[in-house]
């Protein structure tokens, strides 16, 4: 927890610096195609912070600007779960990771701030090949600028047989195509 909270100053003041450089309001426009590149850190929930501590990843996201304030989104990326030690052993639970798929609508609703949705499949990739896919719900918040995304959201893993998640960051950066 302590490292989220180190994690999370760190894209505070990163964010602190780009909101004083950068003050142009943000919008999606319209009938325009960007790209963004992000790198993500979160803290596992449910049955995943049994045996993991801290996830780390990276995305790609395609943006298409349906009215000014508005885009469609297209995801795609991979998340790894760091594991821990078993309790009373000197081994490790098993890695993991999640590759999601998702699409998603993203509305700027003051200049800068937006809220984001996303749904999707994800695969499971495990260290001795591939477990199931899941539902990925990922509901968030954040600001952007011209280049710099800097977001807050919950992602929701889900199958027939269990479920777990994640509160994650991502800082990314994108360009027009």
């Amino acid at each position: 927890m302590k490292k989220l909270l180190k994690i999370g100053a760190v894209a505070f003041m990163a964010a602190a610096l780009f909101f004083t450089t950068e003050v142009k309001a943000q919008t999606t426009p319209a009938n325009t195609f960007s790209l963004g590149l992000g790198i993500e850190t979160g803290n596992p929930l449910g049955n995943a912070r049994l045996g993991s501590h801290f996830t780390l990843g990276g995305t790609v996201r395609l943006h298409y600007g349906i009215t000014d304030n508005l885009a469609a989104t297209l995801a795609t990326g991979g998340y790894h779960f760091f594991p821990i030690k078993i309790p009373g052993q000197d081994v490790r639970y098993q890695s993991f990771g999640e590759i999601p798929v998702k699409v998603g609508l993203k509305e700027f609703f003051l200049p800068n701030i937006y809220v984001a949705g996303e749904v999707g499949v994800a695969w499971e990739k495990l260290e001795q090949g591939w477990g199931p896919h899941r539902l990925d719900l990922s509901p968030g918040v954040g600001y952007a600028n011209k280049h710099w995304d800097f977001s807050f959201r919950y992602e929701n893993f889900s199958n027939s047989v269990d479920h777990f998640g994640l509160l994650g960051l991502r800082i990314g950066y994108g360009f027009g195509l």
